[in-house]
């Protein structure tokens, strides 16, 4: 066979086995998110999946378009807001499509596994941006800082703005904080963790310093070398006000989102932004509580709404509603944006040599 032929034989079947490996990605990531899905509602008790077909049967379906774009838009904002942290760090800018494709990566990672998207968002972005994933990891924590004070303000804000409504249920429930489940003050509670904390430290000073030459040691200090590098860039930040209008956008997002749902549902239809507030309050830390707030999100709603007098059964059938709604989209934009940037960011050039004789 002609040397020509040869190489001929291999580039096709070079490019068969690129595009087999491709289709296998994209079945991969398909097949994730339909397990996702089936693992979310697996997940349902019997009593959680009559509560969420109630609420799709009563729904105003023309609620929900609006409630996805809302959405869309903070996921938006929060990519361009991520951007806006990484410009410092002196790379070159991200793409806009890696950086809100990643960002929807993360959440859908994030439904399965919590806090796994945080990681893994930043790792991808820094395979198709060619910059150090421990550096994003870093602007990601600070990040998280700004989201936990603008959480810790909005919290206060809805005591205030209800505060006849919620007074005594919050009262009841720092108290039981201070005390402890298992009756242990919550003083003491702190001051072990402080302790456990501190010892921690100085067993990893210990260690850096007798092990400093160690290939490990070394891998761990580039780490945190990348990561205090990446939340030190909030200090060189060119468009703060742009990133404290992004911040403020995200947050104003979610708590529309909440307010025009009670529309869905006319047994709701009637609460304000106030409800709204406490709604978003106690959603919030019912995500953090399971992967995407299984279980907890609707019984969190629930908490709320009853305080507004709601029946038990549409406050957690609307809960239902809202996390259903929330699930798709992270589900549904998550994998199409997963498989989008596997095919953006693929490498499909291959190089073959001109060949004047053989």
């Amino acid at each position: 066979m002609p040397a020509f032929k040869i190489l001929q034989y291999f580039v096709i079947y070079g490019a068969m086995k690129k595009n087999l490996l491709t289709a296998l990605k994209y079945g991969f990531f398909l097949g994730l998110g339909f397990f996702l899905v089936w693992w979310q509602f697996h997940k349902m008790t019997d009593e959680q999946f009559t509560h969420f077909k109630f609420a799709l049967k009563n729904a105003n379906y023309s609620i929900v378009p609006i409630i996805i774009i809302m959405s869309l838009a903070s996921h938006l904002s929060r990519a361009l807001r991520w951007r806006i942290l990484i410009e410092p760090l002196g790379y070159s800018r991200p793409s806009l499509i890696n950086t809100f494709g990643t960002t929807m990566t993360g959440y859908l990672a994030n439904s399965f596994f919590p806090r796994l998207g945080e990681v893994l968002k930043c790792t991808l972005l820094g395979k198709f941006e060619k910059i150090p994933s421990q550096k994003l990891l870093g602007t990601i924590v600070t990040e998280r800082i700004f989201d936990l004070l603008c959480f810790c303000v909005f919290i206060i804000i809805t005591v205030l703005v209800q505060y006849k409504v919620v007074g005594d249920f919050a009262k009841g429930k720092v108290s039981e904080i201070a005390q402890g489940k298992d009756g242990m003050p919550l003083w003491a509670s702190i001051l072990i963790y402080i302790s456990i904390a501190l010892a921690l430290v100085l067993v990893l000073r210990f260690l850096y310093r007798k092990y400093s030459e160690s290939k490990t040691i070394q891998r761990v200090k580039n780490f945190t070398s990348g990561l205090r590098e990446g939340v030190a860039s909030v200090k060189k930040l060119k468009n703060r006000k742009w990133f404290l209008f992004h911040t403020l956008f995200i947050w104003a997002m979610y708590l529309g989102q909440i307010y025009i749902g009670f529309s869905a549902m006319n047994e709701v239809s009637h609460l304000g932004w106030d409800a709204a507030c406490g709604v978003l309050t106690l959603a919030t830390l019912a995500m953090i509580v399971t992967p995407n707030g299984l279980g907890t999100f609707p019984e969190a709603v629930y908490l709320v709404l009853v305080l507004y007098s709601i029946d038990k059964t549409y406050g957690i059938a609307f809960g239902w509603l809202m996390w259903g709604t929330t699930t798709f989209i992270i589900l549904f934009f998550g994998t199409f944006f997963t498989i989008l940037l596997t095919y953006l960011n693929k490498k499909t050039k291959i190089e073959i040599s001109t060949i004047d004789t053989i």
